[in-house]
């Protein structure tokens, strides 16, 4: 997944911890004091709660409104008051508040351990959409021999691309660090007019600004991973590199990760809010919300600032997951990287995980302890398809967090550790799309424009024109295959939406059912419990062991099963 992608993303701000003194309840101490520095916050109005009341409770605890999103029910609001938040959680009308702040490319150093794990640990130098389907035989992309993770799922030449390829009818909507736009094997399925950025550069975690106001433009992936995410979706059969699950669906880019990693509250309410209101028919969400990786509602580990924050990142992100979710949008999230069962979560040893200092390293992180009523959000939040990561041999990935509560269904997320001997392979990664900018910018390229690492691959048409393809591993690589395979099914299955013209729709429910339905069942590993072996680079052997729940049918391992892109485009029921 990432830094903090599925792991380790609407306007142009984040979420950090809450920085504020302790104070007593509002109404029975002295009036505030002053940090003397204006800091901005989301403030969650209670549910019910009009935005003119909302206001009025925001400037009545010290702050001064800027902004306001009244489709979720939140205020962006400015404050020097040091007790700011505290003063929001305790008043009447209004959940709480949590740290918001101008938010983009970090140094690598700064990529945590989740980021490490998708970079594969290597080491660097119509109304129906099945009338815009063609039943024509399709030719095998160049490095279709490359994508076992297709075959897996039964999304081949042979297999649902002879049945089902998508609908440009169909709105996929890929909340994550950016899209490249303009990569020969994603740009024919590219929305430009739809996509949008709703995010902003910061220096201390993103670099230097690229461009003017330190706005991204929608069509620019400054990270890799959104990239490698749509094009696993909808890369098209073109005659260049890979297909996607769904090689005829509509991408837009609806950007809520910093370039760094950093997925913070703001953008990814209005990303959800976004994608509700253009009909965008099913959204990924591979990362979790900055900072918090577990989001506690009283942990005795916390201050009341931090609790009344983590409850305000909980209740906002289900409102905006509520609001999209009862437009059509049909939300599916990576279970995480960090060989957790979700069911029995014990250690967050890395959160808050911002601000920064000037490395890069979190000055507020801290060991603490959690348990299962803490949650990671967006994964664990209602209403959301969470997926888990499979290896190329089908075992559960062994970085995938799992869960008998958590787990809906599996899907290849590539393990590199999945091989024969133990020892690290690209092969066993997922290939996908990887911009040329960033090829360059990280050394994998020799100076004729040919890779220098087995992680990286470039394909070229009789024309000239060059993709280049990466493999990364991660829950964050699983999340889009069953993406594309709701996509297919709101393209089958679909009907005209009256709401979005030239749209398909269908209800997430029964987008969801069919997802679940058709997903190929596989059982707990014999014994109920599965012990990893990895050689790693250093030469070490290390040894971790999961313990699966469930049956068949419904475990912590895989959920309803590894989903499926050929028996859910044939699903009759």
């Amino acid at each position: 997944m990432r830094r903090s992608l599925a792991g380790a993303s609407v306007t142009t701000a984040l979420i950090a911890t809450a920085l504020v003194t302790p104070a007593a309840p509002v109404g029975a101490a002295p009036a505030s004091t002053s940090t003397g520095q204006s800091t901005q916050y989301v403030v969650l109005y209670e549910r019910g709660v009009s935005d003119a009341a909302g206001r009025q409770a925001v400037e009545a605890a010290g702050g001064t409104v800027v902004s306001s999103n009244t489709k979720v029910g939140y205020a962006i609001a400015s404050s020097s008051a040091a007790d700011f938040a505290l003063r929001a959680a305790g008043s009447g009308e209004l959940v709480g508040a949590a740290h918001n702040r101008k938010v983009g490319q970090a140094p690598h150093a700064q990529r945590s351990d989740r980021a490490a794990v998708e970079r594969a640990e290597q080491e660097r130098k119509a109304d129906k959409g099945k009338a815009s389907s063609s039943k024509k035989a399709v030719k095998a992309e160049p490095l279709s021999d490359l994508q076992w993770d297709m075959k897996q799922i039964g999304a081949t030449a042979k297999g649902s691309y002879a049945e089902q390829r998508g609908s440009k009818k169909v709105l996929v909507g890929i909340i994550d660090t950016g899209i490249d736009g303009n990569h020969p094997d994603i740009k024919p399925n590219f929305d430009a007019k739809l996509s949008r950025n709703f995010t902003t550069d910061m220096v201390d975690i993103d670099g230097p600004c690229e461009y003017a106001g330190c706005k991204d433009p929608a069509n620019v992936d400054d990270n890799e991973h959104g990239t490698h995410v749509a094009s696993t979706i909808g890369s098209p059969i073109n005659g260049l590199g890979i297909a996607g699950v769904a090689p005829n669906v509509t991408l837009v880019n609806i950007r809520a990760g910093q370039d760094s990693g950093y997925f913070f509250l703001q953008p990814t309410l209005d990303a959800l809010t976004y994608a509700g209101d253009i009909g965008v028919d099913v959204v990924n969400m591979s990362y979790y919300t900055d900072p918090w990786l577990y989001n506690c509602l009283s942990n005795p580990a916390d201050s009341p600032a931090e609790q009344a924050e983590q409850r305000t990142v909980r209740e906002a992100t289900q409102r905006a997951l509520d609001y999209a979710r009862n437009k059509g949008v049909l939300p599916v999230a990576a279970a995480g990287n960090g060989a957790t069962d979700l069911g029995k979560p014990t250690f967050d040893g890395s959160s808050p995980d911002y601000p920064v200092d000037p490395d890069g390293n979190p000055t507020q992180a801290r060991d603490r302890n959690v348990d299962n009523s803490c949650i990671t959000v967006p994964t664990e939040s209602k209403g959301v398809v969470a997926v888990t990561a499979t290896g190329i041999s089908k075992r559960k990935a062994y970085y995938s967090d799992y869960g008998i509560e958590q787990a809906d269904v599996a899907a290849p997320g590539g393990d590199v550790y999945d091989t024969a001997d133990n020892r690290r392979s690209a092969a066993a990664g997922i290939l996908a799309a990887y911009p040329k900018h960033l090829a360059e910018q990280n050394g994998d390229l020799n100076p004729d424009g040919t890779p220098n690492t087995p992680f990286v691959v470039q394909d070229c048409t009789s024309k000239g024109v060059c993709g280049y393809y990466q493999y990364l591993q991660g829950t964050s690589m699983a999340a889009p295959h069953a993406v594309g395979v709701a996509a297919l099914i709101v393209s089958e299955f679909g009907e005209k939406d009256s709401k979005h013209k030239g749209g398909l729709t269908l209800s997430p429910k029964k987008t969801e059912k069919v997802l679940l339905r058709s997903a190929t069942e596989r059982a707990c590993p014999s014994g109920g419990s599965y012990t990893y072996t990895r050689l790693v680079p250093s030469g070490a052997t290390v040894t971790t062991t999961h313990v699966c729940e469930g049956s068949k049918d419904r475990n912590g391992f895989y959920g309803s099963g590894i989903v499926n892109a050929l028996r859910a485009v044939q699903d009759d029921d």
